[in-house]
């Protein structure tokens, strides 16, 4: 096994303009200089000018399709360790689970091999499995079975809802936390246990580099598993609000589903979709963080500073 060297070499970080991808290279870029070189792949000039925008200048930028190898060994030349962020919940005309996923880390672990690096750290979803009945869990297992099976080391971190900064998650709970009236799935019976989007970022960092994670699945959540109307309710006493629960029938959401799946090229919503985020959440952490070295933060500190009122942030 090969060692890794710390933390100075270059990271690839493949889906790098999404909320996880720009936080972590804010982590190793910070204003006064680089902590470590980092190399974000992006799929076009529009994904590129986020990252500008929003990242070190010092940051290497590559645009390319993910599924091309040649294209990926050519960017992960020089590197050490790859972070791969890609990955979707919604499949549309423009992408499939299997184009996102599979074909993705097919790529990314060949890439991997011919240029040497040292281990490959995926984000995968809470619940992912081959054997999955849902689509997109299952897609995602696949993924992971392709990178365990590569030459690369590698370390998946399995995570459920994550809150960051005013990511999708966030502003979903925060316009539900002020309405008067919220619709939820079987009355919010679902088990949550979000983690907040610092701490992922520190599991992405430290699982790039410490030792005795090679080929390794974590499952890791948040300190506290509760129900969907209890998340909620947490959220919206933070705004001083008490919002009445529309219970929606499970069969009622997966028949909108099935319909605007068959009536739309691009539907908002898919039966996998409905099955990822009504999966129940329920994991116990201490391994994971004692592997990974991590502190979890505290659930109200993060509701207080991605859902509440701009005054408590």
């Amino acid at each position: 096994m090969q060692s890794l060297a710390g933390n100075s070499g270059r990271i690839l970080i493949t889906g790098a303009n999404g909320h996880l991808g720009r936080r972590t290279i804010s982590r190793l870029t910070p204003a006064d200089g680089l902590t470590r070189p980092v190399r974000a792949v992006v799929r076009s000039e529009r994904a590129a000018q986020t990252i500008r925008k929003h990242s070190h200048p010092a940051v290497e930028i590559e645009i390319l399709d993910y599924r091309d190898e040649e294209a990926l060994t050519r960017a992960a030349d020089g590197c050490e360790v790859a972070v791969h962020l890609v990955g979707i919940i919604l499949e549309t005309s423009r992408g499939s689970y299997r184009d996102a996923h599979e074909l993705t880390s097919h790529a990314l672990a060949r890439a991997a091999a011919a240029a040497g690096l040292k281990r490959i750290v995926y984000l995968s979803i809470l619940g992912s499995h081959p054997d999955s009945s849902n689509d997109c869990l299952a897609s995602k297992g696949r993924a992971e079975q392709i990178l365990l099976d590569a030459s690369t080391p590698v370390l998946i971190l399995r995570v459920p809802m994550v809150l960051g900064p005013d990511d999708f998650a966030s502003r979903a709970l925060r316009r539900q936390a002020q309405a008067r009236f919220t619709p939820l799935l079987r009355g919010g019976a679902s088990a949550e246990q979000p983690i907040d989007a610092e701490d992922v970022v520190s599991a992405i960092l430290s699982g790039a580099t410490k030792p005795g994670l090679d080929d390794v699945a974590l499952d890791l959540a948040g300190p506290e598993s509760l129900s969907r109307r209890e998340l909620l309710e947490r959220c919206a006493r933070l705004h001083g609000n008490r919002p009445k629960v529309i219970p929606i029938p499970l069969s009622v959401e997966l028949a909108f589903a099935f319909l605007v799946e068959h009536l739309l090229p691009d539907p908002p919503l898919s039966r996998a979709m409905v099955g990822v985020l009504d999966h129940d959440d329920v994991v116990e952490t201490r391994r994971a963080c004692e592997r990974l070295g991590i502190r979890l933060t505290p659930l109200d500190r993060t509701l207080r500073s991605y859902i509440g009122p701009a005054e408590s942030r």
